[in-house]
């Protein structure tokens, strides 16, 4: 049973109270002296407090999406990295649909009412980089009147390690982007939802690494021209933007600005501003300092031409690190036209899925009312 199942979460619950039961039960023969007696109370208690941990660490993953499987728990996960084309044999397309699921929404077994969600594995053309990542098609994607219309596209990322499935269970994009798009209040658009891991177990931070994965390209030409060739997404500058949370965030954020004719809008939720050096990135940069500037997002404001987009920061007066760094990052885009930059700051709020949750469906009416359908 996968990491994510319900019965492994439910199974692990049963065994908590049992033992919890079992314990109390058990506990007026334990309380005697005796080597035996404090070991049992040792074995059980123990066994106890393990079975309780894994329920909130299950439940939490659940909630939060850290893990997608016990391989990439354990830090084993590794079918996810740089593929190396040896023979340039044609392997079907740069995207390919693995499977389908329905919209969590009133109608969703049928597409032309509830849209779709496919997950797809794509491969990049230039980087040889592959990723899953899931699809989200809105009802009028399939609904007749409108076969020859192109639809604007949103990549959504996920934070560092995250899942793509944490995106669609966790954050309910496709369910938000339908309701908003149902009253009016946003223009329905194709969600392509990932995490910016693409290079598993490391952390590259959407950075172009010498000699290593070159994961700002991929997302900058390869994603976009592997669903625009598989989907009717909108071909002009202005058809796409990018929706991330923490690394996520950074990464929206980093990719509006260093590639605006690719993305018309970037949001950037809970983001930080600078690529961090720690043990899950490695050294990034291998000692280029351009890369590593341009990877500063205020480095890149100051030197560089503003750039023509639009940019959206969150964050919360309590309960978010990033606060003062965002006031400073919209003071300092605001002098910096054509860029334009716009905030959701709450009054408090962690680095949580909760706090994002209450941020998305603003998030994607304004990413929507940037990106044009043509």
């Amino acid at each position: 049973m996968g990491l994510t199942s319900n019965k492994v979460l439910a199974l692990v619950v049963l065994s908590a109270v049992l033992l919890f039961i079992g314990t109390v039960w058990l506990w007026p023969r334990l309380a005697r002296r005796g080597w035996r007696a404090v070991c049992g109370r040792i074995v059980v208690l123990l066994a106890t407090q393990v079975a309780v941990f894994a329920s909130v660490g299950l439940a939490a993953n659940q909630a939060f999406g850290f893990y997608a499987s016990w391989a990439d728990l354990l830090g084993r996960e590794n079918g996810q990295g740089v593929v190396v084309d040896h023979d340039g044999a044609d392997t079907g397309g740069p995207l390919r649909v693995v499977d389908t699921q329905q919209v969590n929404v009133a109608g969703g077994a049928r597409p032309t009412i509830g849209g779709q969600i496919q997950k797809v594995e794509i491969v990049g053309r230039t980087t040889r980089i592959a990723s899953p990542a899931y699809v989200y098609l809105p009802p009028e994607y399939f609904q007749p009147e409108y076969r020859t219309r192109t639809f604007p596209a949103a990549v959504v990322l996920t934070g560092y390690p995250g899942t793509a499935e944490a995106l669609v269970k966790g954050l309910h994009f496709p369910q938000t982007a339908h309701k908003l798009a149902r009253d009016g209040k946003a223009q329905p658009m194709i969600l392509v939802m990932l995490r910016p891991t693409v290079a598993p177990p490391r952390d590259t931070e959407c950075v172009d690494v010498p000699g290593g994965p070159r994961t700002e390209s991929f997302f900058a030409e390869d994603l976009p021209d592997a669903v625009g060739h598989h989907y009717r997404v909108g071909k002009k500058p202005g058809s796409w933007g990018i929706i991330g949370d923490s690394t996520g965030g950074y990464c929206a954020l980093k990719l509006a600005m260093h590639h605006p004719r690719v993305y018309a809008a970037g949001a950037g939720l809970s983001p930080y501003y600078k690529a961090p050096l720690d043990a899950t990135t490695g050294d990034l940069f291998q000692g280029n300092r351009t890369l590593r500037n341009e990877a500063d997002l205020f480095w890149y404001l100051r030197h560089r031409p503003a750039p023509d987009t639009s940019l959206l920061v969150t964050s919360s007066k309590q309960g978010e690190t990033n606060y003062r760094n965002t006031l400073e990052f919209i003071e300092l885009a605001k002098e910096k036209r054509p860029t334009r930059i716009s905030s959701i700051i709450l009054d408090s709020g962690g680095h949580n899925f909760n706090t994002w949750r209450r941020e998305i469906p603003a998030t994607l009416q304004w990413i929507s009312g940037r990106l044009s359908d043509r």
